[in-house]
Parts: C-alpha cells; structure tokens; sequence
C-alpha cells in the first residue's frame, strides 16, 4: 500500500503542474499583501481539493452513463494530456484571464490552471481503474496529498519564488511537462493494448 501510495502522489504531484501553477499564481500576488496571499493560496488549494476529489470518484458513473469504455477514454485522454505536455515544454501554455465577476481562487487559478481538461481526463481514468475499495482510498489520500502539497507551494510562494528564480522555475516547467508526456504516452499505450487485444 505504501508504495502504491508513493506511485500515485508523484504521478498527481506532476499532473496538476505545480511549476506552472506556482508561477500563474506569483503573477496575480504581485500587488498583493502577505495575508491576502495566503487567504488566495487557501482558497484555490480548497477548490482543487473539491474539484479533484468529485472527479476521482466520478469515473465509473460517467462511463457507465455515456458508454465509453475505459480503453477508448484512456486513448483520449492520454492525447489530451499529451498536448498539455507539449504546451509545458514548449513554454507556450497560455494563462486564461479571469472575468471580472467571477474569484480567482476558482477561476482561472483552480480550474483550468491546476486543473485543466488533460488532468480531468486523467483523474476520471484513475478512479476508474482502482477498482478494489482499498486502492481507491489509497488513491484517494495521495489525491489529497499532492493538492495539499500543491497548496503549500501556493502558501509559500514567494519565498519559493527567491529560492528557485524565475530560470528555475521556467526549467522545472519544462520538466513536468517531460514527465506528463511520459504517462500520456503510457496511458494511450495501454489504452491501444487493451484495445487491441
């Protein structure tokens, strides 16, 4: 269990782009006080948490409803997610604008930043696949867990922002990107396999 655990809390540490989120975020602070900081920092890692854990347990109801089947999910998904990667590496990910009347904390800065539809398809996959109820909590904690640590890199932003730099962090971008592409193309290539066979 605890190596399942550990599995799941880095793939979810990477597939929510901590990097690219921790920089998103450090350009809407900037006019910011500390304790507004961390009031928004708290908020969006609240609405991660929500979002991330409806999705998790969404999967087999949302198959089941519309008929897709897990493989042909996974073979989209896994494109999807695919894409994003590319945006990461490229650095050419673009940062939605928020409207005037919506939070920040919601939109944009949890979905689609940190939450994007690569990572929605993702994380309906992963739900779907921990059939056993056991796996599924353990899933679920290590959901939990990579949004709080997401959370806390939000929390701590600017003292992170010192210690990495702007060069750090746009390399550390680009690697999660190198890591995603990495699970999109394990994702389509089981999907294909399943499929195939």
């Amino acid at each position: 269990m605890t190596n399942l655990f550990i599995s799941l809390y880095i793939k979810l540490f990477f597939l929510l782009t901590p990097f690219f989120v921790l920089s998103v975020f450090l350009s809407f602070i900037e006019d910011m006080s500390v304790p507004e900081q961390r009031k928004l920092a708290v908020r969006v890692t609240i609405s991660v948490l929500i979002i991330v854990l409806i999705l998790y347990f969404a999967g087999n109801p949302i198959f089941s409803t519309l008929g897709i089947t897990l493989d042909g999910f996974r073979i989209g998904a896994g494109s999807l997610l695919f894409l994003s990667a590319v945006s990461l590496v490229s650095g050419k990910r673009a940062r939605p604008e928020p409207e005037d009347d919506t939070d920040i904390a919601v939109v944009p800065l949890a979905i689609p930043i940190t939450v994007g539809p690569a990572t929605i398809g993702t994380l309906l996959i992963l739900g779907a696949e921990l059939g056993d109820p056991t796996n599924r909590l353990v899933g679920a904690a290590s959901l939990v867990a990579a949004c709080l640590t997401v959370g806390l890199m939000l929390f701590i932003a600017p003292a992170l922002k010192r210690i990495i730099g702007s060069m750090g962090l746009a390399v550390l971008t680009k690697i999660t990107g190198l890591i995603l592409s990495a699970m999109a193309a394990q994702i389509v290539f089981t999907g294909v396999a399943n499929f195939m066979s």
